[in-house]
């Protein structure tokens, strides 16, 4: 026997060749082909099976769909579609700063000395001054203490909410927030109320009924909300957060440049300190004309969020251009706030004109965003097309982006339009619905889909 090996005892030699065999037995059972359940097909999909329905009926009843249009220029007051300028209400370019030179030299010249890209993350690649400057601008902007970018506004609010709360946590947010907060609150793990849009007497009593029962509570709204272009009590807002303590997370997105005397947004409207809120998010791609979203806040939350949100930690920077451009167009918005008090006149000339037309639009504050409600999403889709061929461009939010019975067209206004072409419209609209609804009575969704919850 080889001195090396070890001498084994038969009970020992048994119990190796017992423990062999039930080795084999694992990894036969482990390897064995299990029985196959093939994933459904992506048409089996709830989201695509409700669009796929609206495109069949539609089509049935010869009305073309509406989205995903191509214009076939920038997309400000004006635009081109299928080589026919039209009259465009369906972008964001609030303050014509998309078309304005001084932001594109910006970007040119960022392009020149940084190149189209950042190539990598801030944390670990390193920062572009111009990515420093336009953050210090917008933490004077909301006069707090820092405020970070992000390559998205949507990533901007899930990264961020999913960051600061957890399971032990709860978010109270208004039934209208964004899609993007709503997926941050979910995706956080922190419990999570609704309460009914703009109603402070529902939040207060959300606050009652949670109260103690979190470590720490975020409520979440909008400074200009993008369905209806209402605002929020700000000032109740801030009283309730002073009473309960929690954190309060305002969305100015659609607010920057189109809220408030010189457009600072909601906070300029009911004239309260910008550190009276937590947290400040916003966008690059509205008034700004660039891309990207932002955090404006303390220097302890910007930290944080520099060092822990995915959004920013593993995810490439802002592109120097875009940072450039916004920079310069924020600089425009306060050098020139002529700006913002156009489009809050032609706002409410909008809605002044809409209403003495019989026309709906919701709650509108009457600056940047003017819904007309239609009611039918087949008749909001039918409206849109009709615009259309009459060289207006805007589009319809529809079942199941909204109830069934609050289809609307949504107007966006921009400083660029003039009052000819906002009297135009709103005639126009109006001539075009009451046509509809004289002609077309099968235009009418719950026809076939029968009533909704």
């Amino acid at each position: 026997m080889s001195p090396n090996r070890p001498h084994l005892s038969a009970e020992a030699r048994a119990q190796a060749l017992q423990a062999a065999r039930n080795l084999r037995a694992q990894t036969t059972d482990i390897t064995a082909p299990a029985p196959v359940t093939p994933s459904p097909g992506f048409a089996s999909l709830a989201g695509y099976k409700e669009r796929e329905t609206i495109r069949q009926i539609i089509s049935a009843l010869g009305i073309r769909y509406p989205f995903f249009r191509q214009l076939e220029m920038r997309g400000g007051a004006h635009s081109r579609i299928e080589g026919k300028d039209v009259l465009n209400f369906s972008s964001y370019d609030y303050l014509g700063l998309n078309a304005d030179p001084r932001p594109a030299a910006a970007a040119k010249a960022a392009i020149d000395r940084y190149g189209v890209s950042a190539s990598g993350a801030r944390l670990v690649s390193g920062e572009r001054p111009v990515h420093r400057a336009l953050e210090a601008a917008l933490a004077r902007h909301y006069d707090v203490e820092d405020a970070l970018c992000f390559v998205s506004g949507h990533a901007t609010n899930i990264s961020v909410i999913a960051t600061l709360l957890g399971k032990d946590d709860l978010v109270l947010h208004d039934a209208h927030i964004h899609n993007s907060s709503f997926v941050g609150a979910t995706l956080s793990g922190a419990s999570r109320r609704s309460f009914a849009h703009n109603d402070m007497d529902a939040l207060e009593q959300l606050l009652i009924d949670t109260a103690g029962q979190h470590r720490a509570t975020l409520v979440n709204v909008e400074g200009h909300y993008s369905m209806d272009g209402d605002v929020p009590d700000l000032a109740r807002l801030v009283a309730l957060k002073r009473k309960y303590g929690f954190w309060l997370m305002v969305d100015e997105a659609h607010g920057l440049g189109c809220i408030g005397p010189t457009g600072k947004g909601v906070r300029e409207l009911y004239g309260i300190a910008g550190s009276e809120v937590d947290i400040w998010m916003g966008t690059l791609s509205k008034a700004l004309g660039s891309t990207g979203g932002y955090i404006a806040g303390s220097s302890v939350l910007i930290d944080i969020l520099k060092h822990e949100a995915p959004g920013h930690v593993y995810s490439v920077a802002l592109a120097p251009a875009l940072a450039a451009a916004a920079e310069t167009a924020l600089s425009i918005l306060e050098a020139e706030p002529e700006r913002v008090q156009r489009l809050q006149a032609l706002g409410r000339l909008f809605v002044d004109c809409a209403k003495a037309q019989g026309l709906d639009v919701s709650t509108s504050a009457g600056a940047s965003i003017i819904p007309v409600m239609i009611g039918d999403s087949i008749l909001a889709i039918a409206a849109s097309n009709m615009l259309l061929e009459a060289g207006i461009n805007v589009l319809p939010v529809t079942f199941p982006g909204v109830p069934m019975n609050e289809a609307r067209l949504r107007f966006f206004i921009s400083s660029l339009h003039d009052e000819d072409e906002i009297r135009h419209a709103v005639t126009t609209t109006a001539t075009v619905l009451r046509e509809l609804r004289e002609t077309r009575p099968d235009l009418r969704l719950d026809t076939f889909l029968g009533p909704q919850p």
